[in-house]
């Protein structure tokens, strides 16, 4: 019995002991006010870029010659040389344009023989010298230029019927061959699709689009707001949507001087080298981030800017006193980043500064 009682009474003591300490913590909480302490870092000020990872030299392939797609020889992401085969073209000549090829190698045959005969005619008269030799060389000449038109036609002929024909040494294909060393980055045809050939008339079918990856850059905008700020050669810091951890930097290479009209806001676009990517493989397309340095200040005091009131082009700050009492205190501030500002003058490290109140929503 005596040791229930002496155990009632140790849990009434450490219940009493519990309650005073839970009360005089509540009690600190409700007295003590939340405060920041000044700190030394680093501050950047940034102008933000927002766009894509492109390669600098892409092209679209395109045909010199009509027909359809019989054969395509790689795919997308494949890396290829210059001179590999794309694709080959079946040809598909309209029965108009074929009857139109057959019949004009007809005339010109027709008209080569026709001069052949005045030609043979023209030499025996000058050999008799019944006419000039002008006269029989301006026949000559007729004849070599209707032999020149004759092998063109069938020329022309050929390359509508398979493909394919040697130009004075020139094999001239219907088979389309990567102009660079790169890669294939999309294609734009499948088999059996038709192609319009590439002429001063019309700009012809993509069918491929072909990319160097070894030099990429950034294109993006910057707001009409912050243009001012940058120049060509500012260092850059990129973030990569798909690569949070990347580490990729570069320079600005340009900055346009004509504006664009976007989503109801004014933007300047601008284009950025990409220089180092630490060893990330960086895709076209990829969406970023680019953060172009103005100005970086390390190893200076820093408080959050939130705390810091402005008033009259001068900065002011809240320092604790004792018996819950404060004390406005003029500070000198220098470069921001819209989240920490360097304080030049005013306070020391370790200082503490008040947060600015919270309002209560009603």
């Amino acid at each position: 019995m005596k040791k229930i009682i002496i155990g009632f009474l140790v849990l009434v003591i450490l219940g009493s002991a519990g309650y005073y300490c839970s009360n005089s913590v509540e009690e600190k909480e409700k007295t003590s006010r939340p405060t920041v302490e000044v700190k030394r870092g680093t501050v950047v000020d940034k102008v933000l870029a927002i766009g894509t990872i492109e390669p600098e030299d892409e092209i679209s392939i395109k045909s010199k010659v009509s027909g359809v797609v019989s054969k395509i020889f790689v795919e997308e992401g494949e890396y290829v040389r210059a001179g590999t085969a794309l694709l080959e073209l079946r040809p598909d000549p309209t029965p108009l344009e074929l009857a139109e090829a057959k019949q004009q190698v007809s005339l010109q045959e027709l008209s080569a023989t026709n001069l052949k005969r005045e030609l043979d005619r023209q030499k025996a008269l000058v050999e008799k010298q019944m006419i000039s030799a002008s006269a029989y060389d301006e026949i000559r000449r007729q004849y070599e230029e209707s032999v020149l038109q004759l092998e063109n036609a069938r020329e022309r002929l050929t390359l509508l019927e398979k493909g394919r024909v040697t130009l004075k040494g020139t094999e001239i294909e219907s088979i389309i061959r990567a102009p660079i060393n790169g890669y294939l980055l999309t294609k734009s045809i499948e088999v059996g699709d038709p192609v319009t050939p590439l002429s001063s008339f019309q700009e012809g079918t993509v069918l491929m689009r072909m990319a160097n990856m070894d030099r990429l850059i950034f294109k993006g905008t910057v707001d009409e707001t912050t243009v001012g700020k940058v120049k060509e050669g500012m260092a850059v810091e990129l973030k990569i949507g798909a690569l949070p951890d990347a580490v990729v930097t570069g320079s600005l290479s340009k900055v346009w001087l004509k504006s664009q009209k976007q989503e109801n806001s004014t933007v300047f676009p601008v284009e950025i080298a990409i220089e180092e990517t630490n060893g990330v493989v960086l895709r076209a397309g990829f969406s970023a981030n680019a953060s172009i340095v103005i100005n970086r200040h390390e190893n200076v005091l820093t408080l959050p800017e939130r705390v810091v009131y402005f008033r009259s082009d001068s900065a002011f700050v809240n320092i604790p006193l004792p018996e819950n009492k404060d004390e406005e205190k003029l500070i000198k501030t220098g470069l921001s980043d819209t989240i920490d500002i360097e304080v030049v003058s005013g306070l020391n490290e370790r200082d503490k500064v008040l947060e600015k109140p919270v309002k209560e929503i009603k």
